[in-house]
């Protein structure tokens, strides 16, 4: 799929209402990952967010990839499946990705955003493939990635634009984009998801 049809699928998963329910709903959501990561941040600082960011992402895009397939209701109760279903191995994910991620931002920025390009589809991984350990989640994410990293990026500038916009409403308005990037991200992972090597 081109970035723009990526972009229109995302918006129709989103039921293309701004205060539409889904949207409303894919918003809370994201909000709700963004006060425990903080919260966790602050409470056991330093490690607190590594703890719960990667659960946390794999429920999230668990949720979002969920709704892109059957276009059912968003379920909140998704959001945590990454405690339940193998906490574990999404704890993994998220804390090992972050740290190779800060490892090769420690030689330039730029090597440090292409290889967290090439994590970025893990947790989604996961969610296919629960069997998967957080090691072969990363390598089959990386496999994936290869050739599409940027593609990717472009479609994360592409969204600067609504960005922008958001943040001249008090920056309130950026709420609403959140929602829209994670659903985009979602469905490039579904158009891409072919390059898996299971």
């Amino acid at each position: 799929m081109t970035r723009q049809e990526i972009k229109e699928r995302a918006r129709a998963q989103l039921g293309n209402k701004l205060f539409g329910y889904t949207w409303m709903m894919a918003l809370l959501a994201c909000f709700i990952f963004t006060a425990i990561t903080g919260a966790a941040a602050s409470v056991i600082v330093g490690i607190g967010a590594l703890i719960v960011v990667g659960p946390l992402t794999y429920g999230l895009n668990y949720m979002f990839l969920k709704q892109a397939r059957e276009g059912q209701p968003m379920e909140l109760g998704d959001l945590f499946k990454g405690f339940t279903d193998d906490f574990g191995g999404t704890l993994l994910i998220g804390l090992m990705t972050t740290i190779f991620t800060m490892l090769w931002s420690l030689l330039l920025i730029v090597p440090g955003i292409v290889k967290g390009l090439g994590y970025s589809m893990a947790t989604y991984i996961k969610a296919d493939y629960p069997e998967y350990d957080w090691k072969q989640c990363i390598e089959q994410s990386q496999n994936m990635m290869r050739g599409h990293k940027g593609e990717l990026f472009m479609l994360y500038l592409s969204f600067i634009g609504w960005l922008l916009v958001g943040a001249l409403c008090a920056g309130i308005g950026t709420l609403w984009v959140v929602p829209y990037i994670q659903a985009s991200e979602a469905q490039f992972y579904e158009s891409i998801k072919s390059y898996v090597i299971g």
